[in-house]
Protein backbone atom coordinates (compact mmCIF):
# COMPACT_ATOMS: atom_id res chain seq x y z
CA UNK A 1 0.00 0.00 0.00
CA UNK A 2 1.62 3.30 -1.23
CA UNK A 3 2.31 6.43 1.68
CA UNK A 4 -0.45 8.43 1.67
CA UNK A 5 0.49 11.61 0.00
CA UNK A 6 0.19 15.29 1.50
CA UNK A 7 0.53 18.68 0.39
CA UNK A 8 3.51 20.83 1.26
CA UNK A 9 3.51 23.64 3.13
CA UNK A 10 5.16 25.47 0.56
CA UNK A 11 2.20 24.23 -1.52
CA UNK A 12 -0.68 25.29 0.41
CA UNK A 13 0.95 29.08 0.74
CA UNK A 14 1.04 29.26 -3.44
CA UNK A 15 -2.25 28.21 -3.21
CA UNK A 16 -3.46 30.55 -0.83
CA UNK A 17 -1.04 33.18 -2.32
CA UNK A 18 -3.03 32.90 -5.92
CA UNK A 19 -6.17 32.84 -4.53
CA UNK A 20 -5.12 36.30 -2.71
CA UNK A 21 -4.29 37.61 -6.33
CA UNK A 22 -7.28 36.41 -7.70
CA UNK A 23 -9.10 37.98 -5.26
CA UNK A 24 -7.77 41.27 -5.42
CA UNK A 25 -7.47 41.41 -9.32
CA UNK A 26 -11.15 41.24 -9.10
CA UNK A 27 -11.56 43.96 -6.42
CA UNK A 28 -9.10 46.12 -8.41
CA UNK A 29 -10.82 45.71 -11.68
CA UNK A 30 -14.54 46.12 -9.61
CA UNK A 31 -12.95 49.46 -8.33
CA UNK A 32 -11.77 50.70 -11.72
CA UNK A 33 -14.90 49.96 -13.82
CA UNK A 34 -17.21 51.03 -11.30
CA UNK A 35 -15.61 54.35 -12.28
CA UNK A 36 -16.03 54.12 -16.16
CA UNK A 37 -12.44 54.10 -16.56
CA UNK A 38 -10.56 51.91 -19.02
CA UNK A 39 -6.71 50.02 -17.63
CA UNK A 40 -5.26 52.80 -19.87
CA UNK A 41 -6.66 55.62 -17.50
CA UNK A 42 -6.48 53.50 -14.46
CA UNK A 43 -2.22 53.51 -15.32
CA UNK A 44 -2.74 57.42 -15.64
CA UNK A 45 -4.35 58.19 -12.68
CA UNK A 46 -1.46 55.70 -10.53
CA UNK A 47 0.90 57.97 -12.06
CA UNK A 48 -0.68 61.22 -11.17
CA UNK A 49 -1.30 59.47 -7.61
CA UNK A 50 2.50 59.03 -7.64
CA UNK A 51 3.48 62.23 -8.70
CA UNK A 52 1.45 63.67 -6.25
CA UNK A 53 3.42 62.09 -3.38
CA UNK A 54 6.70 63.21 -4.66
CA UNK A 55 7.38 60.06 -6.69
CA UNK A 56 9.64 60.96 -9.69
CA UNK A 57 10.60 57.31 -10.58
CA UNK A 58 7.32 56.76 -11.95
CA UNK A 59 6.97 54.17 -14.81
CA UNK A 60 5.90 55.88 -18.46
CA UNK A 61 1.95 55.11 -19.05
CA UNK A 62 2.32 51.79 -21.75
CA UNK A 63 4.53 50.72 -18.68
CA UNK A 64 1.88 51.20 -15.81
CA UNK A 65 -1.04 49.94 -18.00
CA UNK A 66 0.46 46.82 -18.74
CA UNK A 67 0.92 46.67 -14.68
CA UNK A 68 -2.75 47.33 -14.27
CA UNK A 69 -3.80 44.51 -16.46
CA UNK A 70 -1.09 41.57 -14.74
CA UNK A 71 -2.56 43.14 -11.59
CA UNK A 72 -6.02 42.58 -12.16
CA UNK A 73 -5.34 38.97 -14.34
CA UNK A 74 -4.17 38.07 -10.35
CA UNK A 75 -0.86 37.82 -11.93
CA UNK A 76 1.35 39.43 -9.60
CA UNK A 77 1.15 41.11 -6.62
CA UNK A 78 1.26 45.02 -5.48
CA UNK A 79 4.50 46.23 -3.56
CA UNK A 80 2.85 48.77 -0.60
CA UNK A 81 3.74 52.13 -2.57
CA UNK A 82 1.77 51.03 -5.72
CA UNK A 83 -0.91 49.81 -2.61
CA UNK A 84 -0.88 53.51 -1.23
CA UNK A 85 -0.93 55.07 -5.33
CA UNK A 86 -4.26 52.88 -5.49
CA UNK A 87 -6.07 54.56 -2.58
CA UNK A 88 -4.83 58.16 -3.53
CA UNK A 89 -6.21 57.33 -7.13
CA UNK A 90 -9.47 55.45 -6.14
CA UNK A 91 -10.26 58.36 -3.27
CA UNK A 92 -10.31 55.39 -0.39
CA UNK A 93 -8.37 55.17 2.99
CA UNK A 94 -5.43 53.13 3.44
CA UNK A 95 -7.85 50.04 6.03
CA UNK A 96 -10.14 49.71 2.82
CA UNK A 97 -8.04 48.62 -0.02
CA UNK A 98 -8.45 45.09 -0.84
CA UNK A 99 -11.84 42.81 -1.25
CA UNK A 100 -11.88 42.48 2.78
CA UNK A 101 -14.99 44.02 3.79
CA UNK A 102 -15.13 47.25 5.45
CA UNK A 103 -15.11 47.54 9.32
CA UNK A 104 -17.87 49.68 10.60
CA UNK A 105 -15.64 52.20 12.16
CA UNK A 106 -14.43 52.84 8.80
CA UNK A 107 -17.16 52.86 6.05
CA UNK A 108 -16.71 53.10 2.86
CA UNK A 109 -16.14 57.03 1.24
CA UNK A 110 -16.73 57.05 -2.17
CA UNK A 111 -15.73 60.23 -4.25
CA UNK A 112 -17.88 63.37 -3.73
CA UNK A 113 -20.55 63.67 -6.49
CA UNK A 114 -19.48 65.83 -8.98
CA UNK A 115 -20.48 66.55 -12.74
CA UNK A 116 -17.14 67.25 -14.11
CA UNK A 117 -15.64 64.49 -12.55
CA UNK A 118 -15.21 61.64 -14.57
CA UNK A 119 -15.05 58.81 -11.69
CA UNK A 120 -18.69 59.22 -11.28
CA UNK A 121 -20.11 56.10 -10.39
CA UNK A 122 -22.65 54.44 -12.61
CA UNK A 123 -24.65 53.73 -9.06
CA UNK A 124 -24.64 57.25 -8.35
CA UNK A 125 -25.80 58.35 -11.92
CA UNK A 126 -28.97 56.21 -11.29
CA UNK A 127 -29.15 57.76 -7.43
CA UNK A 128 -29.53 61.46 -8.95
CA UNK A 129 -32.62 60.41 -11.38
CA UNK A 130 -34.09 59.36 -7.67
CA UNK A 131 -34.80 55.74 -10.05
CA UNK A 132 -33.29 52.15 -9.66
CA UNK A 133 -31.76 50.61 -12.44
CA UNK A 134 -34.33 48.05 -14.63
CA UNK A 135 -31.63 45.49 -14.84
CA UNK A 136 -28.28 45.85 -13.41
CA UNK A 137 -27.47 41.83 -15.03
CA UNK A 138 -28.40 44.00 -18.92
CA UNK A 139 -25.87 46.99 -17.18
CA UNK A 140 -23.19 44.52 -16.01
CA UNK A 141 -22.85 42.91 -19.35
CA UNK A 142 -23.35 46.29 -21.00
CA UNK A 143 -20.51 47.68 -18.91
CA UNK A 144 -18.37 45.01 -19.71
CA UNK A 145 -18.17 45.37 -23.14
CA UNK A 146 -17.92 49.13 -23.27
CA UNK A 147 -14.57 48.48 -21.66
CA UNK A 148 -13.71 46.01 -23.51
CA UNK A 149 -13.70 48.06 -26.06
CA UNK A 150 -12.04 51.09 -25.10
CA UNK A 151 -9.35 49.31 -23.93
CA UNK A 152 -9.05 47.71 -27.55
CA UNK A 153 -9.04 51.38 -28.92
CA UNK A 154 -6.28 52.41 -26.28
CA UNK A 155 -4.36 49.54 -27.35
CA UNK A 156 -5.03 50.20 -31.04
CA UNK A 157 -3.80 53.50 -30.34
CA UNK A 158 -0.25 52.78 -28.71
CA UNK A 159 0.94 53.51 -32.45
CA UNK A 160 -0.34 56.68 -33.45
CA UNK A 161 -3.66 58.05 -34.74
CA UNK A 162 -4.98 56.24 -37.43
CA UNK A 163 -7.47 57.34 -40.26
CA UNK A 164 -9.70 54.80 -38.18
CA UNK A 165 -9.55 56.51 -35.48
CA UNK A 166 -10.43 59.92 -36.29
CA UNK A 167 -13.55 58.08 -38.66
CA UNK A 168 -14.71 56.24 -34.71
CA UNK A 169 -14.20 59.27 -33.36
CA UNK A 170 -16.35 61.30 -35.39
CA UNK A 171 -18.92 58.48 -35.36
CA UNK A 172 -18.65 58.62 -31.29
CA UNK A 173 -19.83 62.12 -31.90
CA UNK A 174 -22.42 61.83 -34.52
CA UNK A 175 -24.04 59.19 -32.32
CA UNK A 176 -23.85 61.29 -28.84
CA UNK A 177 -25.23 64.24 -30.97
CA UNK A 178 -28.58 62.11 -31.36
CA UNK A 179 -28.23 60.30 -28.10
CA UNK A 180 -28.64 63.64 -26.66
CA UNK A 181 -31.61 64.22 -28.47
CA UNK A 182 -33.61 61.01 -26.86
CA UNK A 183 -31.46 60.03 -24.03
CA UNK A 184 -31.10 61.27 -19.97
CA UNK A 185 -29.21 64.14 -19.95
CA UNK A 186 -26.40 62.89 -17.29
CA UNK A 187 -25.83 59.71 -18.80
CA UNK A 188 -25.27 61.36 -22.01
CA UNK A 189 -22.93 63.86 -20.10
CA UNK A 190 -20.58 61.33 -19.06
CA UNK A 191 -20.35 59.94 -22.14
CA UNK A 192 -19.79 63.37 -23.90
CA UNK A 193 -16.85 63.97 -21.02
CA UNK A 194 -15.18 60.34 -22.02
CA UNK A 195 -15.09 60.59 -25.44
CA UNK A 196 -13.51 64.18 -24.86
CA UNK A 197 -10.91 63.38 -22.16
CA UNK A 198 -9.96 60.18 -25.05
CA UNK A 199 -9.37 63.16 -27.73
CA UNK A 200 -7.20 65.35 -24.27
CA UNK A 201 -4.91 62.28 -24.27
CA UNK A 202 -4.91 61.74 -28.41
CA UNK A 203 -3.35 65.24 -28.29
CA UNK A 204 -0.17 64.81 -25.96
CA UNK A 205 1.20 63.36 -28.88
CA UNK A 206 2.70 64.67 -31.48
CA UNK A 207 0.12 65.35 -34.30
CA UNK A 208 0.10 66.20 -37.89
CA UNK A 209 -2.02 69.61 -39.55
CA UNK A 210 -4.76 67.38 -40.53
CA UNK A 211 -5.18 65.53 -37.55
CA UNK A 212 -5.35 68.98 -35.55
CA UNK A 213 -7.65 70.06 -37.10
CA UNK A 214 -9.78 67.02 -36.83
CA UNK A 215 -9.92 67.22 -33.49
CA UNK A 216 -10.80 70.65 -32.79
CA UNK A 217 -13.48 70.44 -35.03
CA UNK A 218 -14.32 67.40 -33.02
CA UNK A 219 -13.63 68.84 -29.53
CA UNK A 220 -16.02 72.13 -30.22
CA UNK A 221 -18.80 70.15 -31.25
CA UNK A 222 -18.07 67.55 -27.93
CA UNK A 223 -17.91 71.25 -25.98
CA UNK A 224 -21.05 72.40 -27.60
CA UNK A 225 -23.06 69.19 -26.75
CA UNK A 226 -21.55 69.43 -23.25
CA UNK A 227 -22.91 72.92 -22.28
CA UNK A 228 -26.02 71.57 -24.01
CA UNK A 229 -26.36 68.88 -21.52
CA UNK A 230 -25.21 71.20 -18.83
CA UNK A 231 -27.54 73.68 -19.23
CA UNK A 232 -30.37 70.96 -19.62
CA UNK A 233 -29.44 70.16 -16.04
CA UNK A 234 -28.86 73.14 -14.61
CA UNK A 235 -25.44 73.76 -14.38
CA UNK A 236 -25.26 77.03 -16.21
CA UNK A 237 -22.22 78.34 -15.04
CA UNK A 238 -20.66 75.15 -16.40
CA UNK A 239 -22.74 75.56 -19.90
CA UNK A 240 -21.24 78.66 -20.34
CA UNK A 241 -17.55 78.01 -19.71
CA UNK A 242 -17.93 74.66 -21.73
CA UNK A 243 -19.76 76.57 -24.89
CA UNK A 244 -16.48 79.43 -24.43
CA UNK A 245 -14.51 76.76 -24.61
CA UNK A 246 -16.01 75.00 -27.88
CA UNK A 247 -16.03 78.92 -29.29
CA UNK A 248 -12.05 78.94 -28.49
CA UNK A 249 -11.76 75.64 -31.02
CA UNK A 250 -13.95 76.42 -33.53
CA UNK A 251 -12.18 80.33 -33.70
CA UNK A 252 -8.96 78.60 -34.14
CA UNK A 253 -10.68 76.71 -37.46
CA UNK A 254 -12.30 79.47 -38.17
CA UNK A 255 -15.41 77.04 -38.69
CA UNK A 256 -18.34 79.93 -39.35
CA UNK A 257 -21.49 77.30 -39.04
CA UNK A 258 -20.12 76.03 -35.54
CA UNK A 259 -18.98 79.74 -34.83
CA UNK A 260 -22.85 80.40 -35.07
CA UNK A 261 -24.23 77.19 -33.33
CA UNK A 262 -22.10 77.85 -30.18
CA UNK A 263 -22.61 82.07 -30.01
CA UNK A 264 -26.67 80.45 -30.09
CA UNK A 265 -25.96 78.04 -27.34
CA UNK A 266 -24.02 80.79 -25.19
CA UNK A 267 -27.19 83.21 -25.52
CA UNK A 268 -30.03 80.41 -24.78
CA UNK A 269 -27.80 79.90 -21.70
CA UNK A 270 -27.47 83.71 -20.45
CA UNK A 271 -31.15 84.09 -21.59
CA UNK A 272 -31.84 81.74 -18.63
CA UNK A 273 -29.81 83.10 -16.55
CA UNK A 274 -31.35 86.87 -16.71
CA UNK A 275 -28.87 88.24 -18.67
CA UNK A 276 -31.43 89.87 -21.45
CA UNK A 277 -29.36 92.18 -23.14
CA UNK A 278 -26.42 90.07 -23.38
CA UNK A 279 -27.98 87.21 -24.54
CA UNK A 280 -29.56 89.37 -27.48
CA UNK A 281 -26.34 90.75 -28.53
CA UNK A 282 -24.77 87.02 -28.70
CA UNK A 283 -27.49 85.86 -30.88
CA UNK A 284 -26.58 88.84 -33.14
CA UNK A 285 -23.03 88.29 -33.35
CA UNK A 286 -23.97 84.43 -34.33
CA UNK A 287 -25.72 85.82 -37.14
CA UNK A 288 -22.93 87.25 -38.92
CA UNK A 289 -21.29 83.85 -38.97
CA UNK A 290 -24.75 82.35 -40.43
CA UNK A 291 -27.66 83.54 -40.98
CA UNK A 292 -29.56 81.35 -43.27
CA UNK A 293 -30.25 77.75 -42.62
CA UNK A 294 -31.84 76.28 -39.82
CA UNK A 295 -28.60 77.18 -37.73
CA UNK A 296 -29.36 80.90 -38.72
CA UNK A 297 -33.32 80.22 -38.15
CA UNK A 298 -32.36 78.63 -34.90
CA UNK A 299 -30.26 82.22 -34.02
CA UNK A 300 -33.29 84.62 -35.38
CA UNK A 301 -35.26 82.92 -32.99
CA UNK A 302 -32.89 83.06 -30.15
CA UNK A 303 -33.00 86.47 -30.66
CA UNK A 304 -36.80 86.79 -30.55
CA UNK A 305 -37.09 85.21 -27.49
CA UNK A 306 -34.34 87.89 -25.64
CA UNK A 307 -36.31 90.69 -27.41
CA UNK A 308 -39.55 89.73 -26.41
CA UNK A 309 -38.58 89.64 -22.93
CA UNK A 310 -36.75 93.19 -23.15
CA UNK A 311 -40.09 94.55 -24.05
CA UNK A 312 -39.75 95.04 -27.79
CA UNK A 313 -42.62 93.14 -29.50
CA UNK A 314 -41.95 94.06 -32.69
CA UNK A 315 -38.45 92.98 -32.92
CA UNK A 316 -39.55 89.45 -31.81
CA UNK A 317 -42.23 89.25 -34.74
CA UNK A 318 -39.49 90.14 -36.93
CA UNK A 319 -36.58 88.18 -35.53
CA UNK A 320 -39.79 85.28 -36.38
CA UNK A 321 -40.34 86.66 -39.71
CA UNK A 322 -36.52 86.61 -40.75
CA UNK A 323 -36.41 83.09 -38.67
CA UNK A 324 -38.94 81.48 -40.99
CA UNK A 325 -37.22 82.67 -44.08
CA UNK A 326 -33.73 81.69 -42.88
CA UNK A 327 -35.06 77.74 -42.07
CA UNK A 328 -36.42 77.54 -45.73
CA UNK A 329 -33.44 78.68 -47.27
CA UNK A 330 -31.18 75.96 -49.15
CA UNK A 331 -27.90 75.24 -47.05
CA UNK A 332 -25.57 72.52 -45.87
CA UNK A 333 -22.58 71.72 -44.08
CA UNK A 334 -20.90 69.61 -41.91
CA UNK A 335 -22.03 70.38 -38.52
CA UNK A 336 -25.58 69.72 -40.08
CA UNK A 337 -24.29 66.07 -40.97
CA UNK A 338 -24.02 65.17 -37.82
CA UNK A 339 -26.95 65.66 -36.73
CA UNK A 340 -29.17 65.41 -33.56
CA UNK A 341 -28.59 68.62 -31.23
CA UNK A 342 -27.06 70.28 -34.57
CA UNK A 343 -30.00 69.51 -36.59
CA UNK A 344 -32.87 71.53 -35.90
CA UNK A 345 -35.90 69.59 -37.01
CA UNK A 346 -38.74 71.87 -38.28
CA UNK A 347 -41.11 70.67 -35.66
CA UNK A 348 -38.11 71.91 -33.06
CA UNK A 349 -38.05 75.07 -35.65
CA UNK A 350 -41.92 76.03 -34.89
CA UNK A 351 -41.55 75.29 -31.31
CA UNK A 352 -39.02 77.88 -30.72
CA UNK A 353 -40.77 80.41 -32.69
CA UNK A 354 -43.55 79.96 -30.57
CA UNK A 355 -42.10 80.11 -27.70
CA UNK A 356 -40.57 83.31 -28.75
CA UNK A 357 -43.61 84.57 -29.45
CA UNK A 358 -45.84 83.69 -26.44
CA UNK A 359 -43.08 85.97 -24.67
CA UNK A 360 -44.31 89.16 -26.69
CA UNK A 361 -47.01 91.38 -25.85
CA UNK A 362 -50.11 90.64 -27.76
CA UNK A 363 -49.17 87.83 -29.56
CA UNK A 364 -51.24 84.92 -28.07
CA UNK A 365 -52.52 84.35 -31.28
CA UNK A 366 -49.57 84.06 -33.51
CA UNK A 367 -47.68 81.97 -30.83
CA UNK A 368 -50.48 79.35 -30.15
CA UNK A 369 -50.18 79.03 -34.38
CA UNK A 370 -46.85 77.98 -34.32
CA UNK A 371 -46.89 75.63 -31.12
CA UNK A 372 -49.95 73.69 -32.73
CA UNK A 373 -47.43 73.28 -35.87
CA UNK A 374 -44.52 72.21 -33.72
CA UNK A 375 -46.82 69.98 -31.87
CA UNK A 376 -48.54 68.30 -35.51
CA UNK A 377 -45.22 67.99 -36.81
CA UNK A 378 -44.28 66.39 -33.69
CA UNK A 379 -46.90 63.89 -34.23
CA UNK A 380 -45.56 62.59 -37.51
CA UNK A 381 -42.46 61.61 -36.57
CA UNK A 382 -39.32 63.05 -37.48
CA UNK A 383 -38.96 63.49 -41.21
CA UNK A 384 -35.52 62.04 -43.47
CA UNK A 385 -32.32 63.44 -41.96
CA UNK A 386 -34.14 64.40 -38.89
CA UNK A 387 -34.23 63.62 -35.38
CA UNK A 388 -36.79 64.52 -32.36
CA UNK A 389 -35.52 66.22 -29.01
CA UNK A 390 -37.44 64.22 -26.33
CA UNK A 391 -38.54 67.42 -24.75
CA UNK A 392 -39.50 68.85 -27.80
CA UNK A 393 -43.02 68.47 -27.21
CA UNK A 394 -43.66 68.85 -24.20
CA UNK A 395 -41.74 71.96 -24.04
CA UNK A 396 -44.16 72.82 -27.07
CA UNK A 397 -47.37 71.77 -25.08
CA UNK A 398 -46.04 73.95 -22.05
CA UNK A 399 -46.17 76.91 -23.82
CA UNK A 400 -49.21 76.64 -25.65
CA UNK A 401 -50.45 75.66 -21.86
CA UNK A 402 -49.64 79.15 -20.96
CA UNK A 403 -51.37 80.73 -24.01
CA UNK A 404 -54.48 78.82 -23.09
CA UNK A 405 -54.54 79.94 -20.14
CA UNK A 406 -54.74 83.58 -20.69
CA UNK A 407 -57.81 83.17 -22.73
CA UNK A 408 -59.34 80.82 -19.32
CA UNK A 409 -58.80 77.81 -21.87
CA UNK A 410 -58.37 75.56 -18.35
CA UNK A 411 -58.98 71.88 -19.85
CA UNK A 412 -57.09 72.77 -22.82
CA UNK A 413 -53.97 74.20 -20.83
CA UNK A 414 -54.80 70.66 -18.93
CA UNK A 415 -54.36 68.84 -22.20
CA UNK A 416 -51.40 70.40 -23.69
CA UNK A 417 -49.83 69.63 -20.36
CA UNK A 418 -49.82 65.61 -20.64
CA UNK A 419 -46.11 65.25 -22.48
CA UNK A 420 -44.58 67.21 -19.73
CA UNK A 421 -46.04 66.06 -16.80
CA UNK A 422 -45.47 62.28 -18.14
CA UNK A 423 -41.72 63.01 -18.81
CA UNK A 424 -39.34 60.24 -17.00
CA UNK A 425 -37.46 61.88 -14.20
CA UNK A 426 -34.15 61.48 -15.98
CA UNK A 427 -35.85 63.62 -18.54
CA UNK A 428 -37.26 66.37 -16.30
CA UNK A 429 -34.71 69.30 -17.62
CA UNK A 430 -34.53 72.91 -16.45
CA UNK A 431 -35.93 74.01 -19.42
CA UNK A 432 -39.67 71.98 -18.94
CA UNK A 433 -39.20 72.70 -14.68
CA UNK A 434 -38.52 76.84 -15.35
CA UNK A 435 -41.54 76.96 -17.81
CA UNK A 436 -43.83 74.93 -16.23
CA UNK A 437 -43.16 77.61 -13.38
CA UNK A 438 -44.81 80.35 -15.82
CA UNK A 439 -47.45 77.85 -16.13
CA UNK A 440 -48.45 78.03 -12.48
CA UNK A 441 -48.12 82.15 -12.55
CA UNK A 442 -51.21 81.92 -15.03
CA UNK A 443 -52.97 79.55 -12.83
CA UNK A 444 -52.60 82.17 -9.66
CA UNK A 445 -55.14 84.50 -12.32
CA UNK A 446 -58.58 85.76 -10.16
CA UNK A 447 -60.31 83.39 -13.00
CA UNK A 448 -59.02 80.54 -11.39
CA UNK A 449 -59.40 81.31 -7.95
CA UNK A 450 -61.66 78.44 -5.91
CA UNK A 451 -61.45 76.48 -9.23
CA UNK A 452 -60.81 72.40 -8.32
CA UNK A 453 -58.99 71.82 -11.39
CA UNK A 454 -56.69 74.22 -11.32
CA UNK A 455 -55.62 73.48 -7.62
CA UNK A 456 -55.43 69.80 -8.60
CA UNK A 457 -53.02 70.92 -11.88
CA UNK A 458 -51.00 73.65 -9.71
CA UNK A 459 -49.93 70.22 -6.94
CA UNK A 460 -49.21 68.00 -10.18
CA UNK A 461 -47.01 70.93 -11.16
CA UNK A 462 -45.28 71.13 -7.72
CA UNK A 463 -44.91 67.39 -7.43
CA UNK A 464 -43.51 67.16 -10.56
CA UNK A 465 -41.00 69.74 -9.59
CA UNK A 466 -39.64 67.80 -7.01
CA UNK A 467 -38.82 65.32 -8.99
CA UNK A 468 -36.60 65.93 -11.46
CA UNK A 469 -33.61 65.12 -12.17
CA UNK A 470 -32.43 69.18 -11.55
CA UNK A 471 -33.81 68.71 -8.21
CA UNK A 472 -31.77 65.44 -7.58
CA UNK A 473 -28.67 67.23 -8.35
CA UNK A 474 -29.58 70.35 -5.69
CA UNK A 475 -29.38 68.13 -3.37
CA UNK A 476 -25.77 66.92 -4.07
CA UNK A 477 -22.71 68.78 -2.88
CA UNK A 478 -21.61 71.15 -6.12
CA UNK A 479 -25.30 71.03 -7.50
CA UNK A 480 -26.34 73.42 -9.76
CA UNK A 481 -27.09 76.70 -8.09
Amino acid sequence: MSARRTASPDADRRKISAVTLTELGAWLRQQREARNWSQREMGRRLIQAGRACGDNSMPALDSMYRNVHRWERGETGLSERYALYYCKALNIPAGEFGPHPPTPASPVQSPMPNLADPSLHTSIAVAYRGTHGPDMGDSMVEREVSMAAHEGSDHAEQRGIADTTLEQLRTDVTRLARLADTGEPLAVFLELQRVRDHIFRLQERRLGPGETTSLYFLLACLSGLMGITANSLGYLKAAEELHRSGWAYASALGHRPLMARLRCELAYVVYYGGRLEESRDLALSGLQYLSIGRGGAHLHTVHAMAAARLGDADAARQAVHDAHEAFERDYEDDLQEIGGQYGISKATHYCSAGRALTLAAGAEREAAAELERAIGLYDEGPREGEDHWFAGKPLAGVDLAVVRLRSGALDAAIEALRPALSLPVGQRINAVTIRLGAVRDELAAPVFRGSTQARHLGAQIEEFGRETVVAGLHSLPGGPG
